[in-house]
């Protein structure tokens, strides 16, 4: 697979997708299954997702973890690996505060269940499956894609 775009290009398609979808899966290395979680983005903290969840959430503990994001149109993948920690930062909960958040936490800011977890990348593997008109069409009728027809690929240790 060639890579048409440098691994920073991959980094900020990914950054764009996931700010339109920021549906991601993520779990601690502990051998549960991961869940599906929103992610929140700081533009002042590159390489960090964050997520507010129950502080009886199985990631809530912290630890080393692995996330996956899928881009909506399935023409985009991610696997992020980093390690979850809380960071009940009242300033940064309010920067990231929105509608969609409190749906989910009836007691707003104060909810004594809530929690902010922050999820430092150490490293990504980022793919973009955006295949040529050519290369579709090959596809369809079993002919074969040649580099410069098919995705970009990319293995970063830095998302920002």
């Amino acid at each position: 697979m060639a890579d048409k775009d440098t691994p920073q290009e991959v980094a900020n398609t990914f950054l764009d997708k996931l700010k339109s979808s920021p549906f991601v899966m993520i779990g601690l290395d502990d051998g549960q299954h991961s869940e599906p979680m929103t992610a929140q983005l700081d533009d002042d903290q590159p390489n960090v997702l964050f997520f507010f969840a129950g502080r009886d959430n199985r990631i809530a503990k912290g630890g080393a973890a692995m996330a996956q994001f899928v881009g909506k149109g399935h023409d985009f993948f991610a696997c992020m690996a980093g390690t979850v920690s809380q960071m009940n930062d009242r300033t940064q909960i309010d920067k990231l505060w929105n509608n969609q958040v409190e749906a989910w936490f009836p007691g707003g800011k104060e909810d004594p269940n809530l929690t902010l977890l922050r999820f430092d990348i150490n490293s990504a593997e980022l793919w973009e499956t955006d295949i040529s008109l050519t290369g579709r069409v090959k596809m369809l009728f079993g002919g074969t894609i040649t580099s410069s027809e098919s995705s970009s690929h990319a293995v970063v240790d830095s998302v920002g």
